[in-house]
């Protein structure tokens, strides 16, 4: 067997390519690709909100949304070897937009500067997040040059699962189970590099998922009183009644794709329009039954994800037009209003 040519690794100065950040390296990574990449690297889903966002007096690189709670992020840049100056920044910036999560890239973290970021996730709240990444260039002979994204510091989330039970009080059983199931659905998800990427488990009945824009979300839910389980697209934002009609048009293609009848709840303005799946008469403290529960969750969630994903990511409000009756109704209550 002849012996196979390969070729070698060659490092590229991040300058040569990006001259100046503002100019050149925030636009490249602001775009639709670029930011997919920074969020497979993090294990999240980023949807760009604005570039060089002002705070106070100040003007942030780039602020996105966490599509799977739609929260903020704050991305803020710099090409050269970090300094004081950008720390003082990410303060003051998250104070400012409350943040939840703060990303710094750079081309390299002194050892203080990641020292910071450790310190911060250890001292705010759970709903704070601090990373660090370094960016780096690579090439093979005369190949394209590469990017690549090196975490170099993040959040330890069970150490602030730790802290939130050891300062928050003892957690009660029913926080315990709530926290346990949601950890090994995690944990599920992550054995089987399942397309849907869990968030940290907290003690709550719901865990949320992204799906890939911020007006959307994937939920899965646990009810012990009700002994039911859930999985559940939440459709919110200024055009939920239209994306829900939008996506109602489709309905049987989509139950058809899903493999399930679906439940179509329309809420009142204000609140989410809800897309479910049920499934009845389980008891979610069982745990001799929970592997089987967790394993219906995940594949409801998966086949939400396949069917709706690339469905919610193209709809477009301006094409839905309300029915003559509905609209009708509507006109009429604002004139008795």
């Amino acid at each position: 067997m002849p012996e196979p040519k390969l070729g070698q690794l060659e490092s590229v100065d991040i300058r040569k390519v990006w001259q100046d950040e503002a100019q050149d390296f925030t636009p490249w990574l602001a775009k639709e690709d670029n930011l997919a990449l920074l969020s497979e690297t993090l294990d999240m889903e980023l949807e760009l909100e604005a570039q060089e966002k002002s705070v106070g007096p100040f003007r942030a690189d780039i602020l996105c949304k966490d599509t799977a709670n739609d929260s903020w992020v704050l991305i803020e840049n710099q090409l050269d070897r970090t300094n004081h100056r950008h720390v003082g920044q990410l303060i003051t910036y998250s104070a400012g937009l409350q943040a939840v999560t703060i990303i710094w890239i750079a081309g390299a973290f002194t050892d203080e500067h990641r020292a910071a970021l450790d310190w911060l996730n250890e001292i705010t709240k759970d709903d704070f997040r601090f990373f660090g990444l370094e960016i780096e260039l690579w090439k093979i002979t005369d190949s394209p040059v590469a990017p690549k994204f090196n975490i170099v510091s993040k959040p330890n989330d069970w150490s602030q699962s730790v802290r939130q039970t050891t300062h928050g009080g003892d957690l009660s059983e029913r926080d315990i189970l709530l926290q346990s199931y949601w950890s090994a659905l995690r944990d599920h998800l992550i054995a089987k590099n399942s397309p849907v990427k869990s968030q940290t488990p907290k003690a709550q009945q719901w865990a949320n998922f992204a799906i890939g824009t911020s007006s959307f979300n994937l939920r899965a839910s646990i009810s012990t009183q009700k002994e039911q389980l859930q999985v559940a697209l939440l459709i919110g934002g200024p055009d939920s009644e239209a994306h829900f009609n939008l996506l109602e048009q489709d309905q049987q293609i989509i139950e058809q794709e899903i493999k399930e009848s679906l439940d179509w709840r329309s809420q009142p303005a204000g609140k989410k329009n809800v897309i479910s799946v049920f499934k009845t008469n389980v008891n979610p403290s069982n745990e001799d039954d929970r592997d089987n529960q967790i394993k219906w969750i995940v594949d409801m969630l998966e086949r939400f994800n396949s069917t709706f994903r690339p469905r919610v990511k193209s709809l477009d409000a301006s094409e839905w037009v309300p029915d003559k009756d509905e609209y009708d109704d509507d006109l009429e209550e604002e004139n008795d209003n």
